[in-house]
């Protein structure tokens, strides 16, 4: 996901995105390791996606960048 998109997001809507994300992520290295499924370029997708997300919302606790209001939203 573009870290544009993610900048729209309030706070609430990025900790379910992230959780999101890390699910999708396990389940994929789940069955990757079952030999079922192995699509790399999703797993760096998904990992990238995760990164950008925690990065946010450090940025947001550290005052750096502020995320979007819930106010914003209609």
């Amino acid at each position: 996901m573009k870290a544009k998109r993610l900048r729209e997001l309030t706070r609430d809507e990025l900790e379910i995105k992230l959780r999101d994300l890390q699910e999708e992520l396990q389940n994929i290295r789940l069955r990757s390791s079952l030999k079922q499924e192995g699509n790399p370029l999703r797993m760096r997708e998904l990992r990238r996606g995760i990164a950008r997300a925690r990065t946010m919302l450090h940025e947001d606790n550290r005052g750096i960048r502020r995320l979007a209001s819930g106010k914003e939203k209609a």
